[in-house]
């Protein structure tokens, strides 16, 4: 009998597998804010003498994207590991790797804890206020994982790991906690944004939730309430934003940027209805793109582009 065929995935099929793991294309929604944070940090450093003044350098944006890439990676892969046998009994996740078998649960610790070690060595690199505070953050980001089991207030912990990328790119820059006003601020529009569309995103599992035991907003509240807990989280971000326009003097490129995240954020709204949830997937990744991209590039032009053509 001739020896079974080699059907070991090539290099390429298994990094696509490992980025599908952890949803690296989801780093779209955090990183633009964080890295908004980070020029708002830099204005501060350089025109308002935070810290030793130097601002945002290539260095420490290198580190920043690192410590933002690794802690992710840390949170998803966690996540996928501890949550295995939950998304092995649900048709919608089933496939997903590491039910599937496509990857090793050794290799999903691996890798989940080489981006551990990744965040916190480029957190270190980003000074000893940073470092410090990376126990912190890893309690948070993985502790969201466990929350399900236990609480609806999941929603709001993812919320409260994805804005953690703002507050750690104002310590990157700056240094330290002065003027922590604006990146908490900041941190209040990013949690309440993220928490409201993870909100939309879990709706597609109600019923399993409900029947697995597993905790979540809809399941609490049912369909029509989630949708008014999420736009109420949402009318929070909105109400953030405003108030970061005010405390941070932005002009009116920001402004621009705001009303574009409103009005994406009403659409996400106005097309996930109780009574059709078909478009879920478009409100959760695509809008939700759109609003992270507008919102950073309004930063880009209001803080960098403008005082610099002037």
């Amino acid at each position: 009998m001739p020896a079974p065929a080699d059907d070991k995935p090539g290099v390429w099929t298994t990094l696509v597998r490992y980025a599908s793991l952890v949803r690296l294309s989801h780093t779209i929604f955090g990183l633009p804010f964080t890295l908004a944070a980070g020029v708002l940090a830099h204005r501060a450093s350089v025109y308002d003498g935070l810290g030793d003044g130097t601002g945002m350098t290539w260095l420490k944006l290198v580190w920043i994207v690192l410590a933002f890439t690794g802690a992710r990676t840390t949170a998803m892969g966690f996540n996928r590991i501890v949550d295995r046998k939950i998304d092995a009994a649900n048709p919608r996740t089933a496939t997903r790797e590491l039910p599937a078998g496509q990857i090793g649960l050794g290799a999903a610790w691996a890798l989940t804890i080489l981006a551990s070690l990744v965040f916190v060595g480029a957190a270190a690199a980003l000074g000893p206020v940073a470092l410090a505070f990376t126990p912190v953050c890893l309690l948070i980001i993985c502790g969201y994982s466990l929350f399900k089991r236990f609480s609806w207030a999941a929603h709001l912990i993812l919320g409260a790991a994805l804005s953690l990328g703002p507050a750690g790119a104002w310590v990157a820059v700056t240094g330290g906690l002065e003027g922590f006003a604006i990146p908490g601020v900041m941190m209040v529009a990013v949690g309440t944004w993220v928490a409201g569309f993870d909100v939309i995103y879990s709706l597609q599992d109600h019923d399993f939730d409900a029947q697995a035991g597993l905790h979540s907003i809809p399941v609490a509240f049912g369909v029509r309430g989630a949708l008014w807990v999420s736009g109420l989280l949402h009318l929070l971000t909105a109400a953030a934003l405003v108030a970061l326009q005010l405390l941070a003097g932005l002009g009116i490129p920001h402004l621009v940027g705001l009303i574009a995240v409103v009005a994406i954020l009403a659409y996400e709204h106005w097309i996930v209805r109780p009574s059709d949830l078909s478009r879920i997937d478009k409100a959760f990744f695509d809008l939700n793109g759109w609003i992270s991209i507008a919102y950073f590039a309004a930063m880009i032009v209001d803080v960098v582009v403008l005082p610099w053509v002037r």
